[in-house]
């Protein structure tokens, strides 16, 4: 039946007979809009009006075989037929790429998805269907909102309003952010949203390849997002890709949610040290402004609430609360997290001893998956002598199998997993010197919560020698081994470092091959280190020949320098071209060095736009570098301020601030201060914290207390904190001590350390030692040492030491290698490691016996 031009009948059917059976995406587009037509029952006449469309567009978008219509044309429609507009406007950008060999947009309709096939957290028994040996829909308990929630479903709203969003939940393992994440997007799949969770063959290449490929109307989750930020490979592009994405109005409106633990955010958001790598730049931009904290546990008011929900019949809430009730870890719970603990502590002796190996293999850096072999041969050491004659025969097999059996929340202490198989194009045969990854056997996967516990309760600790042994034996993953091949070395455990080295490098690691080039030529082998850097160049680490051209440089080998900065230049270091470029200037080749700077720059150089913009200054150019950079920009205001000339330092930082450098803005408030306009600074100071710089509130602050305002630098300092910036409460801290408040400060630096930043009792210990008190400066360096900061022991060595206590002084030494620190080897306490233990220590904290090796002890 067709009803023309006037009619509403058809629908799908006309369209699908009636042709584009080349451009499957234009018949998926019109059926839709035929459907849409047939459900309102209206014709195209009063579709034309409703939409704002001519008629004669109207006709055309529904004419079999005629032109794609226009995306403005298919939004119009979509909206006047209440169709979803982001899908089609996905089937209208691949009708009008040819729409034959074009995928869908990623994702599915948000209705679709089951939450547990999105990691929300099991916390009740399947249900089963009758009859039937198969699951059916898993339970969840009723949900009691928090804070948090308000600030996501305020995302949601604005989203749904068509303004792009993201929001990552920042909380520990089990603590409820993928819930919240759930029961948010739920009013999105009321009006059609989609939802896509990038997850095959890895997390990272799959959001990688599609998200390009993002439609409007699109939730992109991204559940533990340091699979995704926190690739070594492909996060920083991942972040970009993300920026672009919620950036470009004609892209959304769509929804970005990701969670993260503490350490994660406090790593990734972390400003780098000055003249060390930033690995993680574009990831800090992106969640600056975007993180939401968590909490571990339900305060007074959601207690009440999820003692409501039990009272009305939730079982699982009801028992989770005869559990929770006193600490308020609900989530916990009912994730099962407490009865893994239990089971790790009431575990038999063997497969504690294979939870502890899998524990220190991932604090470590090994990936998720960890071999069935490895954690085998890695326990041994980890059973006492008694624990050990006492094995059965088949220990190997008891030992998984109890630590299979699934816990309170469906959650399994170390579990089986199948990795998924890769399902990417054929590549070229490796080169002949890497050899292949050995096939492995049965592969398992740690609990999230014991794994989290384990890097807290085992972070004193150094494995024993079975770990080393099995790693070295089993692993084949380069990643792996190089992360294991640091592990060591930051222990003194020099030999067992030396030779993950070299299998990391045989295995094809950059890194491993960077490093042993660079011993190779402390130890003065040119040739060979030359060998291993140019392996490491060639599997794409510029770094390498970068740092031999710099050695040479510094034997007086200009011409090998030039030499080796050009391959490393040819590689694609920006590094090298700076380089170069410094070298043409020295020989007074001004315009070759200019030229080799703007290459660098082009590579991403911060240090080259800096260089280029002061070049330009110096030759009078301010019209050129008036185009440079924001950082460039700035740099010329800081110029300007020395010169004097405040007008043009101003004219600087406006354009700076203009191109998105917060930087410039902390430049004007400081000139805004020093004229005594402190309203005018602090307005800017807080449009920089905006931006994503709370730092720059500590900096103002600072100033403040120089001159003796520490009210008006407390009162900052505050806004700062309350702009997520944990390491601000260090700064808080010290002013409280400062002031005399003692019991504040030691509040404010645990708070802290609680959130990451140790450096506020470790500050504290100093100012009381000098202040004469070093039992308080002794107890807070213990409080230091017990969060991870091996300053503090290596402080308190130096008090043993200055008390003549050497033996004392020796245990805190190897307490500070076992934590994994070289922090200890520029003190004062001195050459502990390489006088008293030259070859290194076994990894019982025994000194290890004299050994060769060429390289081992250049570090």
């Amino acid at each position: 039946m067709n009803t023309g031009e006037h009619g509403f009948a058809g629908g799908r059917v006309q369209y699908e007979q009636d042709g584009n059976a080349d451009n499957p995406a234009l018949t998926e587009l019109r059926g839709r809009l035929g459907d849409g037509l047939a459900r309102n029952r209206i014709n195209k006449t009063e579709l034309a009006r409703r939409s704002g469309l001519g008629r004669t567009t109207v006709s055309e978008a529904f004419q079999a075989g005629g032109p794609v219509p226009s995306a403005h044309t298919v939004q119009a429609l979509a909206r006047a037929l209440k169709l979803p507009v982001g899908q089609l406007l996905a089937l209208q950008r691949d009708a009008d790429a040819g729409g034959g060999g074009q995928r869908p947009a990623p994702g599915r309709p948000i209705g679709q998805w089951e939450p547990h096939a999105l990691e929300v957290h099991p916390a009740g028994h399947s249900s089963i269907v009758p009859g039937s040996d198969v699951p059916g829909t898993r339970e969840l308990p009723g949900y009691v909102k928090r804070g948090h929630d308000l600030v996501l479903t305020e995302a949601v709203r604005d989203a749904a309003a068509g303004r792009s969003r993201m929001v990552v939940l920042v909380g520990g393992s089990s603590a409820g952010k993928t819930r919240a994440c759930w029961e948010a997007v739920q009013p999105l799949a009321n009006i059609g949203w989609r939802l896509w969770h990038p997850f095959d063959p890895t997390r990272a290449e799959a959001a990688l390849d599609d998200l390009h490929r993002v439609a409007p109307e699109t939730v992109v989750w991204l559940n533990e997002a340091q699979h995704y930020l926190g690739d070594q490979k492909a996060g920083e592009r991942i972040a970009a890709a993300l920026h672009g994405l919620l950036t470009t109005p004609e892209r959304g409106p769509v929804l970005v949610l990701g969670t993260l633990w503490p350490e994660y955010a406090a790593r990734y958001t972390a400003l780098p040290f000055p003249g060390r790598e930033d690995p993680y730049s574009r990831v800090r931009e992106l969640l600056s402004g975007r993180t939401l904290t968590v909490p571990e546990a339900f305060d007074a008011q959601a207690l009440a609430t999820a003692a409501a929900l039990a009272r009305d019949g939730d079982r699982l809430l009801a028992d989770a609360l005869t559990r929770a009730d006193t600490d308020g870890r609900v989530t916990q719970d009912l994730a099962g997290a407490p009865e893994l603990l239990n089971r790790y502590e009431r575990a038999t002796p063997a497969a504690r001893a294979v939870l502890e190996a899998a524990m220190d293999a991932r604090r470590l850096g090994v990936g998720l998956n960890l071999p069935q072999a490895f954690l085998t041969d890695a326990a041994a050491d980890y059973l006492t002598e008694t624990e050990y004659d006492q094995l059965t025969e088949d220990w190997v097999e008891q030992a998984f199998a109890e630590l299979a059996e699934l816990v309170h929340g469906k959650q399994a202490p170390l579990r089986n997993t199948t990795p998924r198989p890769r399902r990417r194009p054929p590549t070229p045969s490796p080169p002949a010197d890497i050899p292949p990854q050995a096939t492995t056997g049965p592969m398992f996967r740690l609990a999230d919560y014991l794994e989290q516990h384990g890097r807290t309760a085992r972070r004193p600790l150094c494995p024993p020698a079975s770990f080393w042994h099995a790693a070295l034996t089993h692993l084949t993953h380069p990643e792996d081994l190089n992360n294991l091949a640091k592990a060591a070395q930051d222990r003194h455990r020099l030999q067992w470092a030396h030779h993950l080295r070299h299998r990391a490098a045989d295995h094809g690691s950059t890194d491993a091959l960077s490093r042993l080039a660079e011993m190779r030529a402390e130890a003065g082998d040119r040739e060979g280190a030359e060998h291993l850097a140019r392996q490491a160049a060639d599997h794409g680490d510029t770094d390498a020949l970068f740092y031999l051209a710099m050695m040479r440089a510094e034997a007086g080998d200009r011409e090998g320098a030039e030499h080796l900065a050009r391959q490393a230049a040819d590689h694609g270091s920006a590094r090298a071209l700076f380089y170069l470029a410094e070298m043409r200037e020295q020989v007074g080749d001004r315009e070759g060095a200019e030229l080799l700077v703007r290459q660098a720059a082009d590579h991403g150089s911060a240090l080259a736009l800096l260089y280029l913009a002061e070049m330009r200054e110096e030759a009078g150019g301010r019209e050129g570098a008036d185009h440079g950079s924001a950082r460039a920009l700035s740099h010329l205001a800081e110029m300007r301020k020395q010169a004097e000339d405040r007008e043009g330092a101003e004219h600087f930082d406006r354009h700076a601030v203009d191109r998105g450098n917060a930087l410039a803005l902390f430049y004007l408030a400081k000139m805004r201060e020093q004229v005594g306009d402190r309203e005018g600074a602090e307005l800017l100071v807080r449009q920089a914290a905006d931006h994503g710089s709370v730092g720059i509130l500590s900096r103002l602050a600072e100033m403040r207390a120089e001159v003796g305002d520490r009210e008006g630098a407390e009162h900052l300092v505050r806004q700062a904190a309350d702009h997520g910036s944990a390491g601000i409460l260090s700064h808080l801290a010290e002013m409280r001590e400062q002031a005399g408040d003692r019991e504040g400060a030691e509040h404010l630096a645990r708070q802290a350390a609680d959130h990451g930043d140790t450096r506020a009792l470790f500050y504290l210990a100093m100012m009381r030692e000098q202040a004469g008190d070093r039992e308080g400066a002794k107890h807070l360096a213990r409080q230091a040492a017990d969060h991870g900061d091996t300053r503090a022991l290596s402080h308190l060595a130096m008090m043993r030491e200055q008390a003549e206590d050497r033996e004392g002084a020796e245990h805190l030494a190897r307490q500070a290698a076992d934590l994994g620190t070289d922090d200890i080897r520029g003190a004062p306490l001195g050459q502990t490691f390489t006088t008293r233990w030259p070859d290194g220590l076994d990894p019982d904290g025994t000194p290890t016996q004299p050994w060769q090796c060429s390289t081992c002890h250049s570090t």
